[in-house]
Parts: C-alpha cells; structure tokens; sequence
C-alpha cells in the first residue's frame, strides 16, 4: 500500500474512533438522565446503548491479527 492510503486509512480509523466516543459519551449522559428521573424503560435503553457501543468500537481498538499476518507476508 502506499503511504498515502495508509495515512488515509489511519485518518479514518481516528474520525470513526472519535465518534464512537461521542456515541458512548451521549449513552453515558442519557443512562445518567434516566437515573434521575427513575425512569427504568430509558435506562435500560441507555445500557443496551452503551453496550453496542463498545461493540463496534472493539474492532477499532484492538488490532486485527489477520491484518497484522498479511502485513508481515508482504
């Protein structure tokens, strides 16, 4: 791959980082609001929130093994 498309593919991994954050950040505040109000239906909806968002950042944080393989192949 070319430098270029590396940094480019790296700029896109930090933005995509970034707005998970965002999204995990938001769940946090709507989880911290259905807890003051007692309102058990937004809360659960706020966990499950918080949970699919970790999911989808799990790929973006941890490094891919088979990526890492045909790094070395090359």
């Amino acid at each position: 791959m070319k430098k270029n498309q590396k940094n480019q593919i790296g700029q896109e991994i930090k933005y995509q980082l970034a707005g998970w954050i965002f999204f995990v950040i938001c769940a946090i505040f709507f989880i911290a609001s259905s807890l003051k109000n007692h309102d058990l239906l937004a809360f659960i909806g706020g966990v499950i929130f918080l949970i699919a968002c970790i999911v989808f950042l799990i790929p973006l944080v941890r490094p891919n093994k088979k990526a890492e393989n045909d790094k070395k192949i090359i």
